[in-house]
């Protein structure tokens, strides 16, 4: 006799985005700017990806007890994701190359038989005209889906789109 199980696309784990704390990265006290990410989640023309985890982890700055550098957060019903954190700075890359700032994101969600990968970069940021990833976009539009733009005081908007028109740039890691 088999028992049923129930249907979890990032496994054991996929309860801890119906709990908001786990989309602020600074709620155990870490100091430094606070920084909102915002967006949407779509795909095909603009239909929204409700129920999706939106995952982020970032390398600067480094992983603390007060700064656990990973977070989640699930998608409305209109596909919105919210994501509270400290702004990143400059990481090392291969070699003696300086990535820009920028914060890896993880897209889960029904439907998607792989995670997605992909990052937000900061609108204005110096670096990013010589960042390693984004050097090897040729493409203006292509390379704007991975930039963030300012949305308010200390807010970033990058709207994520995983299929159709406005394809976000995805990473394969």
């Amino acid at each position: 006799m088999s028992i049923a199980t129930a249907f979890q696309t990032i496994g054991p784990y996929w309860h801890l985005i119906e709990d908001p704390a786990m989309a602020d990265l600074t709620r155990f006290g870490a100091e430094g700017e606070v920084i909102t990410l915002i967006g949407t989640l779509t795909e095909n023309g603009g239909v929204p990806l409700p129920g999706s985890c939106v995952e982020i982890w970032q390398s600067s700055p480094p992983a603390s007890e007060v700064f656990p550098g990973y977070g989640r957060a699930n998608t409305d019903e209109q596909g919105n994701f919210r994501l509270v954190t400290l702004k990143p700075g400059p990481v090392p890359g291969r070699g003696n190359t300086q990535q820009a700032p920028h914060i890896a994101i993880n897209i889960l969600g029904r439907g998607i038989v792989t995670r997605l990968y992909t990052r937000a970069y900061f609108e204005g940021e110096p670096l990013n005209a010589t960042d390693p990833l984004l050097a090897m976009l040729d493409d203006p539009a292509r390379r704007a889906t991975l930039i963030a733009k300012a949305a308010g005081p200390n807010t970033w908007r990058l709207d994520i789109c995983t299929q159709g028109d406005n394809e976000t740039v995805f990473i394969d890691i």
